[in-house]
């Protein structure tokens, strides 16, 4: 089929797995009655396979076919999915759970690594350039259909029903998406051509030749045994720790966000405590239109201006308007924190401001990535860049939820906003490596 048949959908099922890992799990443990402390450390911990998947994106491209790879995520996905859905209502509902949130973060990470590629090895240069957008797009509507719409749907199950049960539900919904584009992708991906690999060989996907035509790429083993993985990956360490200024710029990677990191764990826990724990008591379906649909048109917004802006004088010139975007709107959960206001719309304008700095400052972020990636075994490096960023979210999470108990939801957005200092120290140190 035509890639308009399948790039959308692959990356609308892309998105989903990784927004139910990371937002829908933090939501529904808020409302199963988990701490702060608890969420927080829980669900930062899901962050790991994205930090370690360099370690075995090599095995995915010497084993099997992308598309193969893709198959069988989605079904895993939908599986942990039900898995999920299933052991709410049970006495040991926080490890099963939690077990299939593991299972399902691992198949995302994965499922991440088959479909770039697959997009890469499977289109021309000139598709490539063609579909990003519509590639991009996708990914956001299957953002906002998850922490928007399903978090709504499941605001209006809790309304009528027991928590749990309309948690099951919803992860059940979602379970019969991710199986249903399971089975579409089965039609509508394209087969690799039928070739023969070598003896002890392994096919890895479709590739374009010379010719514009695909063909199936093969990995032969290396003359020392396996596939080589090993070696390819300390080559890549290799590649990444000499190039210039590298510790500044691991500085930057792990702390760019480190503000981030702790409100994006705290925001919605705190918008559904009740006033008594400092909290805005909002519903879940409240939450899940501030987020789910002002919140990403203010992040889409902000990174389209962020890029525009960029490409018109450059990112030195752009460095600090976009930390100052991506730090100072921190003030308005300061602002929300004290004055624990009532009227929705101070409380999504307060969300949109926000995400739309978020989304602007942004940019300046993963543009960082692609200059510093440049160079010798480009896309490995900046995997590994990708697996810092995941590294700089996981671990300031993992204590956020603990700081936010300890110190009270106003304290806590106070230190949130003091550490946006150190995001100008570390921006002040790569700005002389970019252009």
């Amino acid at each position: 089929m035509k890639p308009y048949a399948w790039i959308p959908s692959l990356y609308f099922a892309e998105a989903l797995p990784y927004m139910a890992v990371m937002t829908l799990s933090v939501i529904m443990y808020t409302n199963l009655g988990l701490t702060n402390t608890e969420l927080a450390l829980y669900t930062s911990w899901l962050y790991l396979p994205w930090v370690i998947k360099p370690i075995w994106s090599p095995l995915i491209d010497q084993w099997r076919t992308k598309r193969w790879w893709i198959l069988l995520m989605q079904i895993l996905v939908g599986a942990s999915l039900a898995g999920v859905a299933l052991t709410l209502s049970t006495s040991m509902w926080l490890r099963a759970s939690l077990a299939f949130f593991w299972l399902m973060a691992f198949s995302s990470a994965t499922h991440d690594i088959a479909a770039d590629g697959f997009y890469i090895l499977s289109l021309s240069k000139e598709d490539q350039a063609l579909y990003v957008g519509i590639r991009s797009t996708f990914y956001r509507i299957g953002m906002i259909f998850c922490q928007g719409i399903l978090v709504m749907i499941a605001g209006w199950l809790e309304s009528r029903h027991t928590i749990p049960l309309a948690w099951s539900i919803t992860m059940l919904l979602m379970a019969g998406i991710m199986v249903g584009l399971a089975c579409w992708h089965n039609v509508s991906l394209p087969q690799p051509h039928p070739l023969s690999p070598p003896e002890g060989g392994a096919y890895i996907g479709l590739q374009n030749n010379n010719e514009g035509t695909q063909e199936e790429n093969v990995i032969t083993p290396s003359p020392r045994g396996g596939f080589g993985v090993g070696v390819a990956f300390a080559a890549t360490l290799r590649a990444f720790f000499s190039k210039p200024h590298v510790w500044a710029a691991l500085l930057f990677m792990l702390l760019f966000r480190l503000p981030e990191a702790q409100l994006a764990k705290m925001a919605q826990p705190f918008m559904l405590r009740s006033i008594g724990e400092g909290g805005l008591e909002l519903g879940t379906t409240t939450v899940g239109f501030a987020y789910g649909t002002l919140g990403v048109i203010g992040l889409l917004v902000g990174g389209i201006v962020g890029g525009w802006v960029v490409s018109r004088n450059g990112l030195r010139f752009w460095l600090w308007p976009m930390v100052a975007a991506i730090s100072l709107p921190d003030l308005v959960y300061v602002y929300l924190s004290y004055c624990q206001p009532t009227n929705l719309w101070i409380v999504n304008t307060c969300v949109f401001i926000e995400q739309l700095g978020y989304g602007f400052g942004f940019t300046a972020y993963m543009l960082f990535l692609v200059y510093f990636s440049r160079g010798e075994r480009a896309t490995s490096v900046f995997a590994l860049c990708t697996a810092f960023q995941a590294l700089g979210m996981m671990l300031p999470g993992m204590v956020a939820g603990w700081l936010a108990d300890k110190l009270g939801f106003q304290m806590f957005f106070i230190f949130v906003s003091l550490c946006t200092l150190v995001t100008f120290v570390v921006s002040g140190l790569i700005r002389r490596d970019v252009k």
